[in-house]
């Protein structure tokens, strides 16, 4: 079966996109907050993840390069892993540097810690 918006079968999609590209955007992702740097590197970042999920697509499984909307679509995937890992990780770490200021209001959320 092909995914009309990849180009692609609903397996490589899989394989390609979400656990191989989504990996690396997690990973990406971690590694930008870890070292405290703005979100704006987990776009670019996730960029250029797209173009290498395209060439792999292309260059293992004979899908189409030059196309645009499985580019957007495979790029908009990783990029939201990026993203969540990075804000998982930011909290995390907000959280671990300064525990006197604040604490945890949920997975997603700091506030301030009560009583300072």
């Amino acid at each position: 079966m092909i995914v009309p918006f990849s180009g692609t079968s609903i397996g490589v999609f899989i394989g390609v996109t979400l656990v191989l590209g989504g990996g690396t955007a997690i990973l990406t992702g971690q590694a930008i907050a870890g070292t405290w740097r703005p979100v704006w590197q987990v776009v670019f970042a996730s960029i250029g993840l797209g173009l290498a999920d395209r060439f792999l697509v292309f260059s293992l499984f004979d899908g189409d390069l030059f196309s645009p909307l499985g580019y957007l679509a495979d790029t908009a995937v990783i990029m939201v892993f990026g993203l969540v890992a990075y804000r998982l990780a930011w909290v995390r770490n907000m959280q671990i540097q300064y525990p006197w200021l604040y604490e945890r209001a949920g997975l997603w959320r700091l506030r301030p810690r009560r009583g300072t």
